[in-house]
């Protein structure tokens, strides 16, 4: 990377704040003065309301207001949540019924907001809360993911939610009616909670007669145009900030009803008003992620290629459609159907089922880690079925680089990739030859150890426009306004490294802003990966336009050509003199001699196509058949993302993603009971991984530089968990097949395990 950035692997910057405790989050930033907030909520899953009275609480010590759904429509607030619609496959809409901010006389999965209390301590509005007196009349809970059963809204017959479909069918169909053999797997996608380390919060409080609303999410320009309709104002008069976040993983990325509720509180108040949620209040509330079964189908001809390739997902929406919810296991779902394999024909078929439990939406990756899990799970089984080497099957079946730019069947064009490239290297860093002997020396003391393969391919989504907005300030600093938000994965490094790397300005005078609608005029946030590469694209424009008019300010300045003035990266060159000043001398200079327009420079870009990370996941682990406790004991990771900024910053998103999949795969499973209550409602209930549930995660890049940006760069935030999920499971599943279990679904828990064991063996007897 000569000229796109130096690829050096410069450590976090913002880390020495955040580990001295310097870190500002949402909760250390509001107001001293603010009110405090508590959320009401449903303890029921379902039922019709009877009565709703606040009146007692209302005239509790400290009290300032209680909102009910009744109290914000008659303010005049608009008071249905957002949310995006699918088609169904017969051109009708999906279901859309009301999702109120607050109750409207129905409860429908327990936590659902119902009246916020808003005191001058949080003490006094829990105790008011206490005095809510709310009756209802118990209903049915509709849990499982199948039509029918007790109805969770009038305008859902069924329960569906949507019922959509992409691809031939008529030609898949006739794929698998002339192959030479189908392999099939149906298998479940457990359903997680997020478990950010910061939970969600926000405050709000006048300014003027703009109200100011802070929130810890993934940007700022969705919500506030949410906010500025659901209040009925101007977007001119709302401004929303975005402090520090710890950690969103596209659970951030949404509105939530409390947000509505304490911007209408500060507005009605005339004072500042603070929300900030407990842990278990957050796993009651927060959109959960995953929550579906597949049903997956692999045709295959004489000579083990793939012909066709079906697929029916049930997918689990919650009590109410999320924001983007029907768009996670529908179109995005689908982005990546066929993954790297070349398929003549592939069908797809996803129908959603509304239930009374917490809504779900998107979750590091927002469909594509679902799509490549069951289609990485089915090509493990097919090469056992087919009694092919799973790394020679995939083989025979990937796209070929000569066949790139490569037009998928569902209309995804590939612009370059070298698969079987990474998964030559992958052999080598994962030792895939002294398997083997590792396997054997566990087999002598009784342990099962199992090998497990994914080759995941990503697709970049998000908006592909965005603006970078570089200022040389009066203190002789330069801040770079960005679109994106940060939400952990280092942005202000790599941002102010690319554009150090471009300008020569050094790093240490570099600021990077973000987060804020008063001062960006635009931008489309943070999620599915789009960040470094759509926000580095705009860097770069805005660069070459600061380059131009410093170079135009010189040539009239110095009275020689503009022909004659060159920038290497690093200072102007100026043919005949010995002058070389850099980047922070021409405004300097500027500065003295009034030209004001040119210490600002900004450009929007939008980037014409999507990038593809790709990579092969191998892991290794180890079932203690007595007790049934997997051990990920070995983990290999080699993906292609194109070139790098920051190598030390994609191998830190990589472990990331690759812990969170590690989770899903063997700790982690939200339970309910048969009433809708959730059962794994604190962390003494819902194990997310520990530390010693994780071994080293090897990291190699294996650069094939898209040609989709002219960085040749690919996103990485999510990739880690698209790969591990199946990896793990196909790990697990290679441990028990030997034993005899031929059906292993996530999470592969110690007692799950243990009774798959068990059932093989009573069965054997």
């Amino acid at each position: 990377m000569d000229k796109f950035g130096k690829s050096q692997p410069v450590k976090r910057r913002e880390d020495l704040r955040f580990l001295t405790g310097e870190g500002r989050y949402v909760d250390d930033l509001a107001p001293a003065n603010a009110l405090q907030s508590f959320v009401f909520r449903s303890p029921v899953a379902h039922g019709t309301i009877t009565q709703l009275d606040v009146s007692d609480a209302r005239e509790a010590d400290g009290v300032h207001a209680i909102y009910t759904l009744a109290d914000l429509e008659a303010a005049g607030m608009k008071v249905g949540m957002p949310a995006a619609i699918i088609k169904n496959s017969d051109g009708s809409d999906g279901a859309s019924p009301e999702r109120p901010i607050l109750a409207r006389d129905r409860l429908r999965f327990v936590g659902e907001p119902v009246a916020v209390v808003v005191a001058d301590t949080l003490a006094q509005a829990r105790d008011a809360a206490e005095m809510i007196l709310l009756d209802y009349d118990d209903l049915p809970a509709k849990m499982d993911m199948a039509a029918g059963g007790a109805p969770v809204h009038a305008e859902a017959p069924d329960n569906v939610a949507y019922d959509w479909a992409l691809g031939d069918e008529a030609a898949t169909n006739a794929a698998f009616d002339k192959a030479a053999r189908v392999v099939s797997l149906d298998v479940g996608d457990n359903r997680v909670i997020v478990s950010s380390m910061e939970p969600r919060g926000c405050y709000a409080e006048p300014e003027g007669d703009r109200i100011h609303v802070a929130i810890n999410g993934q940007g700022v320009w969705g919500p506030k145009g949410a906010l500025a309709t659901a209040l009925n104002m101007s977007e001119d008069d709302v401004r929303v900030t975005n402090p520090d976040t710890g950690g969103g993983f596209g659970m951030k990325a949404f509105m939530y009803p409390e947000y509505f509720v304490v911007a209408h509180a500060a507005r009605d108040l005339k004072r500042p008003v603070r929300w900030m949620s407990e842990r278990t209040e957050a796993m009651l509330s927060d959109n959960a992620g995953r929550d579906l079964t597949s049903l997956t189908e692999l045709a295959f001809d004489e000579t083990h290629r793939i012909i066709g390739y079906r697929v029916f997902t049930e997918a689990n929406m919650g009590a109410y459609n999320s924001q983007y919810a029907q768009f996670i296991q529908t179109q995005l779902f689908s982005r990546v159907l066929t993954g790297v394999y070349d398929m003549p024909a592939a069908h797809l078929r996803s129908v959603g089922y509304f239930t009374n439990t917490t809504q779900v939406d998107a979750y590091r990756g927002a469909g594509r880690p679902e799509a490549i899990y069951i289609l990485e799970r089915a090509m493990d089984r097919a090469a056992r079925e087919l009694g092919v080497d799973p790394l020679e099957l995939r083989r025979i079946n990937f796209i070929k680089p000569d066949q790139f730019p490569y037009k998928t069947l569902v209309d995804e064009t590939y612009d370059v990739g070298d698969f079987d490239k990474v998964l030559r290297r992958a052999e080598v860093e994962a030792d895939i030859p002294g398997y083997a002997a590792r396997k054997a020396a566990d087999a002598a003391e009784g342990r099962l150890r199992g090998m497990g393969l994914c080759y995941y391919i990503e697709s970049i989504l998000g908006d592909p426009s965005e603006s970078a907005k570089v200022e040389f300030t009066d203190e002789g600093r330069v801040n770079i306004y960005v679109g994106t938000q940060s939400n952990g994965q280092g942005h202000e490094t790599v941002y102010a490294q690319f554009l150090s790397d471009q300008t020569g300005i050094p790093v240490a005078m570099i600021d990077v802003v973000q987060g804020d609608s008063d001062r960006i005029k635009q931008g489309g946030g943070t999620g599915g990966s789009r960040s470094v590469t759509v926000q580095n694209t705009a860097t770069l424009a805005t660069v070459d336009a600061m380059r131009a008019a410093f170079v135009a300010f010189l040539s009239e300045e110095e009275g020689v050509p503009a022909s004659e003035i060159s920038f290497d990266d690093e200072r102007f060159r100026i043919e005949g003199s010995n002058m070389t000043p850099t980047m922070l001398e021409v405004a300097d200079l500027a500065r003295e001699k009034g030209r004001e327009d040119l210490l600002v420079h900004e450009q929007r870009t939008t980037l014409e196509a999507r990038s593809f990370p790709n990579g092969c996941h191998v892991t290794e682990v180890v079932v203690d058949p007595d007790t049934g406790v997997v051990t990920v004991d070995r983990y290999a990771v080699v993906d292609d993302f194109g070139n790098l900024i920051n190598p030390m910053l994609a191998e830190g998103q990589v472990h990331g993603g690759v812990v969170q999949g590690i989770g899903q795969a063997l700790t982690e499973h939200v339970q309910f009971d048969e009433d809708g209550q959730l059962l794994t409602a604190s962390f003494m209930d819902y194990a997310l991984p520990r530390a010693d549930d994780v071994p080293y995660i090897g990291f190699t890049s294996e650069p094939v530089p898209s040609t989709a940006n002219v960085m040749g760069m690919k996103g990485c935030g999510e990739a880690g968990t698209v790969g591990a999920l199946a990896a793990v499971s196909n790990a697990v599943q290679d441990a028990l097949w030997e034993h005899g279990v031929r059906q292993a679904d996530m999470p592969f828990t110690p007692i799950k395990v243990w009774e798959l064991m068990k059932d093989v063996k009573v069965a054997a007897e």
